[in-house]
């Protein structure tokens, strides 16, 4: 008689928890990656960010951790595809790390937008 399986197992949550803590385990950007969203959050608590202004922020933080995840994602196919050094594997990789960096940019952006001001009040 086979396994009942329960409810999280059916709807996979458990293999997408596998894949983060996986992730986290392996990966150093994401762990620089997520520090910086908790600062982030944190400032954002501190500084009493709008309603709209942490849909942003969310927004953002959630577009440069999910990049990563596919980045991740991305080079381990890649190192299991091919253990020898291929140009198409390589590019793949290299694009998935630019979306990663473009990603960060616009949060990084997104970031100074809507915190900037908030610090330049409090100084002046």
């Amino acid at each position: 008689m086979a396994k009942k399986k329960n409810t999280l197992e059916k709807i996979g949550f458990r293999y997408a928890w596998n894949g983060i803590a996986g992730a986290l385990k392996k990966e150093h950007n994401l762990k620089v990656h997520l520090i910086a969203a908790i600062f982030v959050v944190l400032a954002g608590f501190g500084l009493k960010v709008s309603l709209t202004e942490w849909l942003f922020l969310i927004v953002a933080i959630m577009a440069v951790l999910v990049a990563e995840l596919f980045n991740t994602a991305i080079e381990a196919l890649g190192d299991v595809v091919s253990t020898n050094q291929d140009p198409n594997i390589g590019f793949a990789k290299d694009a998935a790390a630019g979306a990663v960096l473009i990603t960060a940019i616009f949060s990084a952006i997104t970031g100074l937008i809507i915190f900037s001001p908030k610090v330049v009040h409090l100084f002046f």
